[in-house]
């Protein structure tokens, strides 16, 4: 099992920044990717940001150069620094950690609220 807690969300103006942090713990040898994803009321989840092997990242077009995923290894905690929030980044924002070889495992989440 993988247990994953997400946290650092608030309230922020617009062009603001923000920092969430997704703290990592169990059994992750079966993990290979770490991913944030949002949900913004009435709207599905979607990805936001991808950190593979290798520290490859991959983030979705509304974010790529506004948002950055890292990972510090030492402390078992993957962030995702947030510059320049817009108020349609505002969602809950969920880390999930995958594999080949394991299931999917998520957080509960954590609000961020960009206002106008």
């Amino acid at each position: 099992q993988v247990q994953l807690v997400e946290s650092g969300g608030g309230l922020v103006p617009a062009g603001g920044s923000l920092r969430l942090s997704c703290a990592v713990s169990g059994d992750t040898r079966c993990i290979s990717d770490m991913n944030w994803y949002r949900q913004a009321p009435g709207k599905g989840r979607e990805f936001v940001a991808s950190l593979a092997p290798g520290d490859r990242t991959h983030y979705a077009n509304s974010v790529t150069g506004r948002f950055t995923i890292s990972r510090d290894n030492a402390k078992n905690t993957v962030y995702l620094l947030m510059t320049d929030l817009k108020p349609d980044d505002t969602a809950v924002y969920y880390c999930n950690a995958d594999g080949e070889m394991c299931p999917a495992y998520w957080g509960r989440g954590t609000q961020v609220t960009v206002s106008s």
